[in-house]
């Protein structure tokens, strides 16, 4: 599956679930968990809107960054999930809010 496919199907609570497991990083799916019930959304749409926030706000550092981590990465879509998720994370309170755009 593409990188863009995986992306698009993080709104299907189910994919997202699995597809988190899989980057087998209990602390960052905690954090998400959290951060998405803070925002009074599932896990699935907080991830699907992290990713939206990465593509819209992140600056050309934090894309070099991804990027590095791309390169250096054994499962490279792994590695850019975790890096969109990591920087939506240590971000969020600097992007507008997304409730309106991705309702629950």
């Amino acid at each position: 599956m593409l990188l863009g496919d995986v992306l698009n199907r993080l709104r299907d609570e189910a994919f997202a679930a699995e597809t988190l497991v899989m980057l087998d990083d209990l602390p960052l799916m905690a954090r998400l968990q959290t951060e998405a019930g803070r925002h009074g959304e599932s896990v699935g749409l907080y991830a699907a809107a992290a990713v939206d926030r990465f593509a819209a706000f992140a600056g050309n550092e934090d894309w070099l960054g991804l990027m590095t981590a791309l390169e250096r990465a054994d499962d490279p879509g792994a590695a850019v999930l975790r890096q969109m998720l990591v920087w939506c994370l240590r971000h969020d309170c600097d992007c507008p809010d997304h409730r309106e755009e991705y309702p629950t």
